[in-house]
């Protein structure tokens, strides 16, 4: 019973100190931020110097793939 009691201890202790799901939960936070302002700049009837800008930027850039792939 101890040697399990142990191993169960370690496998704690090894998750606690494990960072990588922090990591990739910072990584979603960011990305909800980012959809957040999108979504706040875009928004249904969005109108404003933001949504002048973007929808130009990226028309250009559509363009500009469209000419260089014909």
């Amino acid at each position: 019973m101890l040697k399990y009691f142990i191993k169960a201890t370690d496998a704690i202790a090894r998750l606690r100190a494990d960072q990588d799901g922090v990591v990739s939960f910072e990584y979603v936070i960011v990305a909800a931020c980012i959809v957040a302002a999108v979504a706040a700049a875009f928004g249904t009837g969005g109108t404003g110097p933001i949504v002048d800008a973007l929808s130009g930027a990226i028309s250009s850039i559509a363009s500009k793939v469209t000419a260089a792939v014909a």
